[in-house]
């Protein structure tokens, strides 16, 4: 059929071809919903358990590091809630992002701050292990709790101070308008800020410690050479630059290379990117229990350690339910080896021994 310009086929079919250049499907089906879901509900429990084993560190020890560790989990626990929780469970599968444009953004606001905050503070303990490991006298002066407290509110503070800016933030899924001026700068300082810049020190400092511990391995110190927070540090930098590094560059292609809107791999990539990067929000408990013996003594030790603990020393165990369910006159009948329901008249093991319940 030959279509006659500016006839109803025509607008018909030019009223379809821009909704369909509007909406933004997601092409890996229900598989995000079902992965945040069970990312919240294991990570959320976890992170809370590693705040109070945390918190009882620090209080006990006094050190900074273990104060840095905290608000490090405290940062994640806030990114789950307002990221995965609110951003994705929420406004995508509960809502289908029917709510008002203001609240959007303002969720923004806060999932930023929290993304900030936890990467920040992992910078400070960063800067807290180079000063410990190459100017230990300095470190002595410098770094103490009363001062790492301050430290961590100042840098939350900042944090919500950055976050502002990105009320204005680009909804990918939602706006049919290109990318502006504003978009473009709030992009580009996004990425600076959450992976460029602290990659850059993580990279730095990380590099000069395992210098100083290879020159201290040659001297041959008695001190030791690798401490468990110097191992936390490393490990917890290296599995957040392996895993932001997806979302990162993404990003900067959906900005220069292809629309979101016009281009269904972008968006399959930006997808696969946010649950990669969602993912470290949850490992570091098992980090933290697979290097540091300390730690996971303090969590066998906390109110839920000791609930799981005694829950599975004294359940019962399958062979224990008959005898517990025996009446008092069979077993008196029966007899006990330890006397303690009738007087024994015979030798353990003797002819006339009972039988062993």
């Amino acid at each position: 059929m030959v279509l006659v310009p500016n006839s109803t086929a025509v607008a018909w079919a030019g009223d379809v071809a821009r909704l369909e250049l509007e909406r933004s499907p997601c092409m890996v089906g229900i598989f995000p919903i079902v992965y945040y879901s069970v990312l919240l509900g294991l990570g959320l429990p976890v992170n809370v358990l590693t705040a109070v084993a945390l918190s009882r560190l620090a209080t006990r020890t006094k050190k900074s590091s273990y104060w840095y560790l905290l608000a490090l989990t405290t940062s994640d626990i806030l990114t789950q809630v307002f990221i995965i929780f609110v951003g994705f469970i929420l406004q995508t599968a509960i809502l289908a992002r029917a709510v008002p444009s203001a609240f959007i953004h303002t969720v923004n606001v806060l999932e930023f701050t929290a993304n900030h905050a936890s990467i920040w503070v992992t910078v400070l303990l960063t800067v807290d292990r180079y000063v410990a490991l190459c100017h230990p006298l300095r470190y002595r002066a410098v770094s103490y709790p009363r001062r790492t407290r301050k430290v961590i509110a100042a840098v939350f503070a900042v944090a919500l101070v950055t976050g502002v800016p990105f009320y204005w933030w680009l909804d990918l899924w939602r706006d049919a308008d290109p990318p502006t001026a504003l978009d473009k700068v709030l992009k580009w300082v996004h990425c600076v800020t959450i992976y460029f810049l602290p990659c850059s020190i993580f990279l730095a400092t990380n590099s000069i410690i395992i210098l100083k511990l290879k020159r201290r391995r040659r001297s041959g110190s008695g001190r030791p050479l690798l401490s468990k927070t110097t191992a936390l540090l490393l490990a917890v930098t290296t599995v957040f630059m392996v895993l932001w590094a997806p979302r990162t560059i993404v990003m900067i292609c959906h900005l220069y290379v292809a629309s979101v809107k016009r281009d269904w791999r972008v968006h399959l990539a930006l997808d696969i990117a946010n649950m990669v990067a969602m993912l470290n929000t949850t490992l570091n408990f098992f980090l933290y229990c697979f290097v540091s013996q300390t730690f996971r003594r303090t969590v066998r030790g906390s109110p839920v350690g000791e609930v799981l603990r005694s829950h599975l020393q004294h359940s019962p165990r399958p062979d224990s339910f008959p005898r517990a369910l025996k009446p008092l006159k069979l077993l008196a009948s029966r007899g006990c080896c330890r006397g303690c329901c009738r007087p024994a008249r015979h030798s353990a093991g003797g002819p006339g021994a009972p039988p062993t319940p």
